[in-house]
């Protein structure tokens, strides 16, 4: 599958700010699923950009301002390629086809850290819910108690879009019995993690009929490890496992660790006016498909590629205020 993303994110302000270092993560993860073919970011206003990788392997651009400027535009084009067109096409190790099981002495290490809870001031309240999918002593087949949980969250609680920064915590998601996909994702990680499973949180793209259409935003949902398929993605906003449609940028244990821009300003606090943000993700290779549309958003006059091969991260977007306040894009 071949997919165009587009995403431009602005922030305004009354006046010229300072604009503190940005952390900006907008390029997918490549592999042997996912090969970028093309890939432009432009940023606003003066500005330089190193790349790096974080320590779970996440492309992020550091983005230095050079001027004063009453407008912040992040706006990243990407062609790709996408392979897993068959997500539940994988194999699990025998012993860990049923659950429970104990990952291998030598995966164990690895994956310690995707075990531990973020929450764990929930994780009774968290334990009590799970009692519906699965009680000590049974043996069930694990890719279908995942599935289940997944559909479970994705049928039984209310989406609601929030703009506000960082997730909900779990306890909150059902007290309340909704939440973002953010907030979805989190919960699923949690109830993973309360049963033993290396879980970790995952932000990037989603192809949908909103995001065809130029209404869409960055998405969430989350990545659990099965050995022998590796690591597996489940949405439960969608209540899908997670396949071509589907495109990782970044990966985090901790939930709040892969906002899409980071960073910070320097200002009265009154000086942010506020933050706009466009996702477009379109199908081109569609049989029926009619010809290429033109960008949803016309390139600005400064461009910088981004790298063909693998690359260095952009930052995203917090502003911060003369005292240091500070605020991101969230997924």
């Amino acid at each position: 599958m071949k997919l165009r993303i587009q995403h431009r994110t602005t922030y305004r302000y009354a006046e010229p700010v300072s604009l503190g270092p940005h952390r900006v993560m907008v390029r997918p993860r490549e592999g042997h699923d996912l090969h970028i073919e093309s890939s432009i970011l432009t940023i606003r206003p003066a500005h330089s950009v190193h790349w790096f990788r974080d320590v779970n392997g996440n492309s992020i651009a550091l983005v230095d301002f050079t001027e004063k400027d009453k407008e912040l535009m992040i706006y990243s084009e990407l062609v790709l390629n996408h392979y897993d067109s068959h997500p539940l096409d994988f194999r699990v190790e025998p012993y860990a086809l049923h659950y429970p099981f104990v990952y291998d002495p030598w995966t164990l290490p690895e994956l310690t850290a995707f075990t531990h809870l973020v929450f764990p001031t929930d994780a009774e309240r968290v334990r009590n819910w799970l009692g519906q999918f699965w009680e000590p002593g049974k043996l069930v087949e694990t890719v279908s108690l995942l599935k289940k949980l997944n559909l479970f969250i994705h049928e039984t609680f209310k989406y609601m879009r929030r703009d506000e920064f960082g997730v909900q915590r779990p306890s909150k998601t059902l007290d309340k019995n909704s939440g973002s996909c953010r907030d979805f994702a989190t919960l699923f990680i949690e109830a993973c993690r309360s049963w033993g499973l290396a879980a970790r949180f995952v932000s990037g793209y989603m192809l949908s009929e909103a995001s065809e259409a130029g209404r869409g935003s960055t998405h969430a949902w989350a990545e659990v490890y099965l050995p022998g398929a590796g690591w597996k993605g489940f949405d439960p906003t969608s209540g899908s496992v997670a396949g071509s449609q589907h495109v990782v940028v970044a990966v985090s244990r901790h939930p709040e660790a892969a906002t899409p821009i980071s960073g910070s300003f320097v200002g009265v606090p009154t000086a942010f006016l506020g933050i706009e943000v466009d996702v477009k993700v379109e199908q081109l290779d569609k049989p029926y498909s009619s010809p290429l549309q033109p960008n949803l958003f016309p390139s600005p006059e400064k461009n910088s590629s981004m790298p063909s091969q693998p690359p260095r991260p952009r930052p995203e977007h917090s502003d911060s205020l003369a005292s240091s306040q500070s605020q991101s894009q969230s997924v």
